[in-house]
């Protein structure tokens, strides 16, 4: 079993690495952690807030083409359950440039909102807590 102190990295490809940094920053209140350049023919920028256990890393190899997302269900989900946050955190998003786009899964249109940034990758901001 995995310890609950572990950390969570998402880690993508992208061709747009600042960017995709800017975005995520500003939509989502994160700040950069951590970046690294030329290591093995990657650069990259590490996303997220100190106190958290998880954290996104975006990533670009050099001479490759990372492309768009695979599908319209790559999703990363985020619930807020206070509506006042819920709407200032959509506006931030539109803001930060993401996209706001109906979703592949309805499900996300009854419980939230679906933005999607320039490489195509989708976050879910749903307005309701994380119930199991």
């Amino acid at each position: 079993m995995i310890s609950r102190n572990a950390v969570l990295r998402v880690a993508r490809p992208t061709d747009n690495l600042d960017e995709i940094a800017t975005m995520y920053c500003d939509g989502l209140g994160f700040e950069v952690i951590g970046c690294f350049s030329d290591h093995q023919g990657f650069d990259g920028v590490l996303v997220g807030h100190p106190q958290h256990h998880y954290h996104l890393e975006f990533t670009h190899h050099h001479g490759s083409v990372a492309g768009c997302a695979p599908t319209q269900d790559n999703l990363l989900v985020f619930y807020i359950a206070e509506e006042k946050q819920w709407v200032e955190q959509c506006e931030a998003m539109l803001q930060a440039g993401f996209t706001g786009v109906p979703s592949f899964n309805p499900y996300w249109d009854e419980n939230g909102r679906t933005f999607e940034d320039v490489d195509g990758y989708r976050v879910v901001l749903a307005s309701r807590e994380w119930l199991l």
